[in-house]
This record gives structure tokens, C-alpha cells and sequence, in this order.
């Protein structure tokens, strides 16, 4: 037999308000009694909650628990004590007086609304998609309001006397450490999605290793990458990935290892740091069209020209950085160059970016390494949209892919003997790590 408990509560709420006040008074204080003796805890009787994480979906985005806002009392004496929790989801246009409109709230509680604090502001960079929790009592009076600002952090809005006062609750961030291995078959990319990893995580370890290995151009099937990364968890809920710990990647059979020290950098095992001079790539590259070749055949001139330097093909007003720190020597059109831009580092290199679609630095600016310079296209003698990049030293041109960089600075003689410790910690991590993934595989 299926029991209805709602109907069967709402007709016990419908029969205790029938009663006179006297008598409804001696039902609750019986009832209170009955529940006191039932559910008083023994000693014997321990709370318990698991430390154990839920456990995540490697790559997949997770949000955390929104507030329980449901209401479902087996007894209610008086539905005058109720409060309504609506639910707004924010839409395009919106604003904080449409929304309250669009609920009965009164223009003056807007107002007030708006000045509850320096944190009420952030009601102001609300987009479309978020969320908004509004309290509201039977007469129409806003009682409080939630706006969950990100995973960890919600601005709280209450009443309070004739005004509303405004705070941020922040969740407390917890981190574990999580593994991931790849080998490379038909592309970096495709390894690192088959490994779990997200894109940020992907474009992050390409990141640490760019100064050594050029992504466009360098992997090879068979390469291989190992990493130690976090996984951050809110109230045990999993949030999103946190920093990459230490890696290890083998390209063409050469070992580059990284471990993160407290200083957000990251360095070898011996405490050289990963960040060189130069990148090796300017370009987060979607494909590259053609390598260095002292020989090639001019696809516009037809003929033999030599092509000293690397074309990177991608999507049109992709960002263009500097290679290293420098000042620019030259930036100009011409129609055999279109758009472009020389840098100078130091005495003995010069880099050179063709093909802008549009500049973005002007000659004897200094950039720093990573700036963005211009942005790709098409421009000049060209047969489609890329960037061409060429690396000289002393004047004259090198394999941007091969060319021996100057070498990178060691970390900091006061931070080495720490910086040790924690490395040899990491790569011993590491190293566990990747024996128990190959024996299990």
C-alpha cells in the first residue's frame, strides 16, 4: 500500500489548526516531549562525516552545491512564520531593478539593496546565466538575498532593522594530488584529452616545457608526459584543477623535468629554471605549414628561395607574442612582408614576426617576453594566413627549432637548499607514480 505523507500532513495540519488555541497549545508541547525522548542522543552515539572526497570525473567541470532552499514541515502551526525562496536565473538585460520588479520588491528596497556595502557592488557585474536566491516573506518583504559569486565565494545580502547589510561567505579550499600520463599517437592535444586533462591543464604543461620543446613542430608519436597536479574541493565538492605540482616530458627520447617551487615558477630538478630567454614558439600553434628550409620552392615568386625561418598557421588575429624581452628595431608594411615587426634582444639576436594582420607595438617600444606584438593574417606576398617567424644570431639566420638559447638562471643560492628538498620529494613523487601506471598497465 503507497501512503501519501504529504496529503496525510497537510490534513493533519488542517485538523490541528481546527482545534482551539488551548488545545493546539497541549498537542505541540506532547509532540515536543515525544521527539525530545526519542531523538536526545546516547552516549554511545557518535557524529561521523567522511574526510574522503567525492570523487571526480578526470576533465569535467563541476559546480559546488547550491543552498537547499526547499521547505517541507510535517507540522506548521502558524503559515505566517513561512518565508518563500525564489529562484532567479539571470537573463540578458537584466538588471537588480528589473529583477525586483519582476517579484513585487518595491523600488525603495532596490535602493537600499544597492548601498548594503561595499560588496553589494558586485550585484552590478552580473551576467546572464547566474543565479540569484531571493528570501522573500509573505509580505513581499525581501528578508535576504544570495548571489554565488564563484564556487567558493556568495555574496550575502540581509535585513537588518530599516536597511540591509552585505558580506561574502568563503568556502574553505581544500587540495589533493592527482596523477596523469599520456603517450603522444597523433597529436599532443588528443594525448592530453585522452589523459584526463582539461584544456587549461593541456595548454599549462605546454606552457612549463615551451622554452625547451616547440609544440608546432617537435613532438613526435611516442613521446610520453607524466604530471602531478591538484584538484581543489570546496565543502568536499570538486571545484577544478589547481596548479601542475611537477612533470616529466620525454621528447624525441630527451628527459625534461619540472617541479613548481613556492614562488609559482618552475625549475629543473637542479634548481635551473624552466624560463629561458627565449621561447622556442611564438604562437599558441593550431598546425604548422612549413619548417625551416634553406631550399624551399617560393609558392607566390616561383623559384627556389631559401625560407630562413617557420611559418605557423592559424586562425586569423591570432595573439602574436615576443619570443624574448627586446625593443623594437622595426615595425612597417611592405608588400613583400605585409604587416611586421623586428625585435632586438640584447647584442647578438634579433627575432622577426611577418604577416601581421594588424600591429600591435611601434618601433623603439620595449617588450617583454610574451607580449603580444601583433595579430596573424595574410598580409604581404603570401599565399595564406600565417606567421613567419625567423630567429638570427650575430646576423645571421638559425633554425629557430634547433638554435643552442642562452642558459636559463639558477633559482636563488638563499631559496636552494629548500627548493631541494621539495624537488627531491616531487620527483621521487613523480617517479612512484609513473612505475605504478606502467605496472598497472
Amino acid at each position: 500500500m503507497v501512503v501519501n505523507t504529504r496529503n496525510m500532513n497537510a490534513r493533519v495540519k488542517k485538523s490541528i489548526k481546527s482545534l482551539p488555541k488551548q488545545h493546539r497549545i497541549i498537542v505541540v508541547s506532547i509532540a515536543f516531549l515525544l521527539f525530545t525522548v526519542l531523538f536526545w542522543p546516547m552516549d554511545s552515539v557518535k557524529a561521523s562525516r567522511s574526510a574522503n572526497p567525492v570523487e571526480l570525473v578526470p576533465g569535467v567541470k563541476y559546480s559546488a552545491p547550491m543552498p537547499d532552499f526547499s521547505f517541507d514541515a510535517a507540522i506548521d502551526i502558524d503559515d505566517s512564520d513561512a518565508i518563500d525562496f525564489v529562484t532567479h536565473k539571470v537573463k540578458s538585460g537584466d538588471n537588480l531593478a528589473l529583477i525586483f520588479k519582476r517579484f513585487n520588491l518595491s523600488p525603495i528596497t532596490t535602493l537600499k539593496v544597492s548601498k548594503a556595502g561595499e560588496f553589494a557592488k558586485r550585484l552590478l557585474k552580473m551576467k546572464p546565466g547566474d543565479t540569484l536566491y531571493l528570501h522573500i516573506n509573505e509580505n513581499k518583504q525581501l528578508v535576504s538575498l544570495q548571489y554565488p559569486i564563484s564556487s567558493t565565494e556568495t555574496l550575502l545580502i540581509s535585513a537588518q532593522d530599516e536597511n540591509y547589510i552585505s558580506s561574502i561567505d568563503t568556502k574553505q579550499i581544500e587540495s589533493t594530488l592527482r596523477y596523469a600520463q599520456g603517450e603522444i599517437q597523433s597529436s599532443f592535444w588528443n594525448a592530453g584529452v585522452e589523459a584526463g586533462l582539461s584544456d587549461n591543464q593541456i595548454m599549462e604543461l605546454a606552457g612549463i616545457f615551451g622554452w625547451d620543446i616547440d609544440f608546432a613542430q617537435e613532438i613526435r608519436s611516442g613521446d610520453t608526459f607524466n604530471m602531478v597536479y591538484e584538484a581543489l574541493y570546496a565543502d568536499g565538492e570538486f571545484i577544478g584543477f589547481g596548479n601542475i605540482i611537477s612533470a616529466e616530458f620525454v621528447n624525441q627520447k630527451e628527459v625534461f623535468t619540472a617541479v613548481r617551487y613556492t614562488d609559482g615558477r618552475y625549475y629543473t630538478p637542479d634548481g635551473t629554471s624552466m624560463r629561458k630567454s627565449f621561447l622556442r614558439a611564438p604562437i599558441n600553434f593550431k598546425y604548422v605549414s612549413s619548417s625551416f628550409n634553406p631550399r624551399r620552392f617560393h609558392p607566390v615568386q616561383k623559384r627556389i628561395k631559401p625560407h630562413r625561418g617557420v611559418d605557423y598557421v592559424a586562425r586569423v588575429g591570432t595573439p602574436v607574442m615576443a619570443a624574448g624581452d627586446g625593443k623594437v628595431i622595426k615595425a612597417g608594411y611592405d608588400k613583400y612582408n605585409g604587416h611586421h615587426v623586428f625585435v632586438q634582444h640584447g647584442e647578438r639576436y634579433t627575432t622577426k614576426y611577418l604577416h601581421f594582420t594588424k600591429r600591435a607595438v611601434r618601433k623603439g617600444q620595449t617588450v617583454k617576453q610574451g607580449q603580444t606584438l601583433g595579430y596573424l593574417g595574410s598580409s604581404g606576398m603570401v599565399t595564406g594566413a600565417h606567421l613567419h617567424y625567423e630567429f638570427l644570431v650575430d646576423g645571421v639566420h638559425r633554425n629557430p627549432r634547433t638554435v643552442s638559447l642562452p642558459k636559463a638562471e639558477p633559482i636563488d643560492s638563499s631559496d636552494k637548499a629548500a627548493f631541494m628538498l621539495i624537488a627531491e620529494q616531487q620527483v621521487a613523487l613523480l617517479g612512484n607514480h609513473k612505475r605504478i601506471m606502467l605496472a598497472m598497465n
